[in-house]
């Protein structure tokens, strides 16, 4: 094969699964956990802080206002890609999937 033409057409990727697909649900799973982890490091820096993330006291509502966006935030940040731990974790379970 052509190194031009394998660059320039790659592989079916999980990207392009099906939806429902053993390589979708890989996918989603590993972008959960990694985004599980990165709302636990978002969660460990605001509570390392003495006071919140706006410089004022805390009170329970915004604790929960908070602990929502940054479940949030590290949701987007792991379904665009995160830290790359994601890919890694796919690409090692599609590896040990296929031995």
């Amino acid at each position: 094969m052509n190194l031009a033409l394998a660059v320039t057409q790659p592989h079916k990727a999980a990207d392009d699964a099906a939806p429902g697909s053993k390589a979708a649900k890989l996918k989603a799973a590993s972008e959960q956990f990694e985004s599980l982890l990165i709302g636990e490091m978002l969660k460990s820096v605001r509570e390392a802080s003495d006071e919140g993330w706006l410089g004022s006291g805390s009170d329970s509502a915004s604790e929960s206002a908070f602990g929502m966006a940054e479940s949030q935030f590290a949701q987007a940040i792991a379904s665009h890609g995160g830290f790359g731990l994601a890919k890694t974790i796919q690409h090692s379970m599609e590896k040990a999937d296929r031995s």
